[in-house]
């Protein structure tokens, strides 16, 4: 894991669980990778997912834009960059890559995301405490 001055990244190494019968990435799988980095971003920021949902805070995806560009291949050592594009008082948009060894990038997807109170399953503003982790990490 690494954090730079404006990007949030994180490794994944594609298993055999992740392919397709012809070795590459099934195409569902990347929203599985984009997903396991906003939440070690969320780590990154002492942000745990656990305590939040004791306090009936959770976060939905509500929209998602991909674009699938090339394959990734079994045993491929990949890296998740994860920026926030934008901050709201109740949802954020993530702007997320899946980039090659090379820097190449083979998908990308702005996803955005909405907080609800878990128990109503209704959107609500975040906690002051979230907006300000994420402000100060807001690249």
């Amino acid at each position: 894991m690494q954090t730079t001055s404006d990007t949030f990244e994180w490794p994944i190494t594609v298993y055999y669980e992740d392919t397709d019968a012809g070795g590459v990435v099934y195409h569902s799988n990347y929203l599985k990778f984009f997903e396991r980095a906003r939440t070690e971003l969320l780590r990154s920021i002492n942000v745990s997912q656990q305590s939040l949902l004791e306090q009936k805070i959770g976060f939905v995806v509500r929209h998602m834009d991909i674009d699938f560009l090339q394959g990734a291949r079994l045993d491929d050592q990949l890296l998740v960059k994860t920026t926030i594009a934008e901050l709201k008082k109740a949802s954020l948009t993530f702007c997320q890559v899946i980039v090659n060894p090379d820097g190449k990038t083979l998908c990308k997807a702005m996803v955005k995301v909405a907080c609800i109170d878990n128990v109503k399953m209704r959107p609500i503003a975040m906690p002051q405490f979230l907006l300000t982790e994420f402000s100060s990490s807001e690249r």
